[in-house]
């Protein structure tokens, strides 16, 4: 094994890129947590938002458009799972199961006609002066606008739900959706928008997979990215910070598991390309293990609501 195959720089550089796709549906579905709602549907969302963000990207030659027709994908199939749980109070956990099944066939069959394309390229950016420091350079400043637009979501996200009025209602809904109902606020309006904002983070998080991850269309390409995105918003404790650290953990042990290929470590490549999973849980569930410093999931998280009580 040459471990001196394996450049520090460039392995930090590239687990930034790995998280993002994962972040951005965590972030996503922690806001639709946070408003009482459960969707296990993410897997669905992202795929669909890879096979449309990369068919638009093909079409019009532009991945803006691709991002915008991504997100807009996730958040109309969102609209899936919001009409039976929220109009119609069903079930929740076997309507996001059935939207990610609904999500991978429908994916399937779109992508038919795209096997084998190459969508365009997406920029980056290159911050001038800042980008040629060495070491900081390469790591933080040449990145592709999705990267910085994550994390810029990120903090967005933590002001609004800690600071602003809008993120105390969506609390206040996600904690105890009765109480907020007696005071006058539209429970299930605030939930199908929850849900729907959910759904455009995991499109655009699908379509980051297609159009700069792997730069390429290929059925089942999430490969469960959806479900560890559930697994770190339950692991970060509902923080979106915490949320941020689990989606980096996740990408670098990714990012290392290949790197580990390359030089060509002793151990069967199926046992690292589960690592990353592995690793993961292990390391968020210590992580989270502690009452004071985990938050815990919002009271009325799955719980039906029914306006007339």
């Amino acid at each position: 094994m040459d471990l001196s195959a394996i450049n520090p720089v460039l392995l930090i550089s590239s687990l930034m890129i790995a998280a993002t796709p994962i972040l951005l549906a965590a972030l996503g579905e922690l806001v639709v947590e946070k408003s009482g709602v459960l969707n296990l549907g993410v897997e669905g969302m992202m795929i669909v938002g890879a096979i449309c963000g990369f068919a638009i990207a093909v079409q019009t030659g532009s991945p803006v458009l691709g991002f915008g027709g991504a997100a807009l994908a996730g958040a109309l199939l969102s609209l899936l799972f919001a009409f039976p749980t929220q109009i119609l109070l069903a079930n929740q956990v076997a309507s996001g199961l059935a939207l990610t099944l609904f999500g991978l066939g429908l994916s399937a069959l779109i992508g038919k006609n795209f096997d084998g394309l190459i969508p365009p390229a997406t920029d980056k950016l290159h911050v001038p002066v800042l980008a040629d420091i060495p070491v900081l350079g390469p790591i933080l400043f040449q990145h592709d606008p999705m990267v910085y637009f994550t994390l810029t979501l990120t903090a967005v996200i933590w002001a609004v739900l800690k600071y602003s009025r809008a993120g105390l209602i969506i609390r206040a809904v996600g904690e105890n959706h009765d109480a907020a109902h007696a005071l006058g606020y539209k429970v299930v309006r605030i939930r199908i928008l929850a849900i729907m904002f959910g759904g455009a983070c995991a499109g655009l998080g699908g379509a980051y997979l297609s159009l700069i991850r792997v730069p390429i269309w290929t059925e089942g390409m999430t490969a469960g990215a959806g479900w560890i995105a559930l697994a770190i918003v339950v692991f970060g404790g509902w923080r979106p910070w915490r949320v941020l650290i689990g989606a980096y953990i996740f990408g670098g042990v990714t990012v290392l598991q290949f790197n580990l290929q390359v030089a060509g470590i002793a151990l069967p490549v199926q046992y690292l390309a589960m690592s990353p999973y592995v690793i993961t849980i292990v390391v968020l569930v210590i992580i989270s293990a502690s009452k004071s410093r985990a938050g815990g999931p919002p009271a009325a998280l799955g719980k039906i609501f029914h306006a007339s009580h």
